[in-house]
């Protein structure tokens, strides 16, 4: 009988033991975080990265709601903003390929991005003024 506890008390230890190592490990993930490019150099964003990652959605509905039904335009969190400071070298677009600013995140998030159905994901080319 006590073989038998001694028994039960090693395989209980073992799945205990075992259990924990698949629990550290699952803090681990297989995905790859996204590489999202670094900002043009000299500029400044309106928040820091952890309050970027959380609020952008809202941000950008609020400035949205305000310049469709408000007509108020040039606030602090735009799109068009994001867009040029955030377009890719290679592309010189936020959305064009998997890298791109806006694309890698979203897409290891596996939200959609409808912005660019309407707006332009590159930054207006600048134009020479006439005179």
């Amino acid at each position: 009988m006590r073989c038998r506890a001694w028994l039960w008390l090693k395989v209980g230890f073992a799945v205990v033991l075992l259990l924990a190592a698949v629990l550290a490990q699952a803090g681990d993930s297989r995905v790859p975080l996204p590489e999202v490019a670094r900002a043009r150099a000299g500029t400044q964003c309106i928040a820091d990265p952890p309050t970027m990652r959380r609020e952008h959605p809202s941000m950008l509905k609020h400035q949205r709601d305000e310049t469709v039904h408000q007509g108020i335009r040039g606030a602090k969190a735009s799109l068009k903003g994001c867009v040029v400071c955030h377009a890719s070298a290679a592309t010189g677009s936020v959305a064009a390929a998997a890298g791109d600013f806006c694309v890698s995140c979203h897409s290891y998030a596996a939200v959609k991005i409808d912005c660019f159905e309407c707006h332009s994901a590159k930054p207006r080319a600048k134009v020479a003024q006439l005179r």
